[in-house]
């Protein structure tokens, strides 16, 4: 289903759930869990065949979260989907919960891989990938980048695999919101010509609004269409999106907001 009014509706309350659950842990991720939101609606709301009451469906599209420090992004999307009892997103970073600060894929049905080291997502979905051409299964793998996460050089070594192999049925985005914990990107570690260095290594790219829905689904039929490259999504996105006081905002990289930010935030979002 692509009702873009649903997605939308359905991207308002994950970003309503990643700020409310954050605060409540008081530790957390916001600014790139916010900006990845609409990307993860329409993989798991339209695009990905799974079925949250059979986690391990045979067959099942696979998703990794390469920057997994964005959990909040995917449980709430998850629990959103039926995963989980939304309830549950208030035990975040608890002792005992499902929901570490990174995605345990031992804790929690629906994760397919357990990340947080960045660097290394892209590296285990190649491994998902050539699988599926190896065992003749037609799964789809998609995964999510962070723009510093791919300053990391176990990402371009698994660049040229993914193109060696000639994963076709591999699609990544790149997250592109231009920062990292520390600062700007671009003058940390400057990634550009970000979309001619992945072209360079192989890769069908294609350049999107990362928070236009027509264009993510756009570039996601561009992908299945491309046959003998895998493909890289760079979206560009903006860090915080939908919060008005995160946008852009390099501090709410890992700070949770207070009862009262999260109430402001709350209010923007109805």
């Amino acid at each position: 289903m692509r009702d873009i009014s649903f997605l939308k509706e359905k991207a308002k309350e994950i970003r309503k759930s990643i700020v409310s659950m954050i605060c409540e842990a008081k530790s957390g991720h916001p600014g790139g869990s916010l900006s990845a939101t609409d990307i993860l609606t329409a993989l798991y709301f339209s695009e990905m065949n799974i079925d949250p009451t059979n986690p391990k469906m045979e067959g099942r599209d696979r998703f990794v979260l390469s920057k997994g420090h964005a959990a909040p992004g995917v449980y709430a999307t998850l629990a959103e989907r039926g995963y989980f009892p939304k309830e549950e997103l208030g035990t975040l970073r608890k002792f005992g919960s499902k929901l570490q600060g990174h995605p345990d894929m031992k804790k929690l049905a629906g994760i397919e891989i357990s990340t947080g080291s960045l660097g290394q997502g892209l590296s285990v979905a190649n491994g998902m990938a050539l699988n599926g051409k190896i065992y003749n299964e037609n799964y789809r793998v998609y995964a999510i980048l962070g723009d510093g996460e791919i300053q990391e050089g176990q990402i371009w070594e698994a660049a040229m695999t993914a193109a060696h192999y000639k994963l076709d049925n591999l699609c990544a985005f790149l997250d592109h919101n231009n920062l990292q914990i520390d600062g700007n990107v671009s003058q940390i570690m400057g990634i550009e010509p970000v979309a001619d260095k992945w072209r360079a290594f192989g890769w069908n790219v294609i350049e999107i609004d990362g928070h236009n829905f027509d264009e993510i689904f756009k570039a996601l039929d561009m992908a299945k269409e491309c046959k003998g490259k895998p493909t890289m999504v760079v979206a560009k996105t903006i860090k915080g999106k939908g919060v008005s006081f995160m946008e852009n905002v390099c501090g709410f990289h890992g700070v949770a907001p207070t009862v009262e930010e999260r109430d402001k935030a709350l209010s923007e979002l109805a």
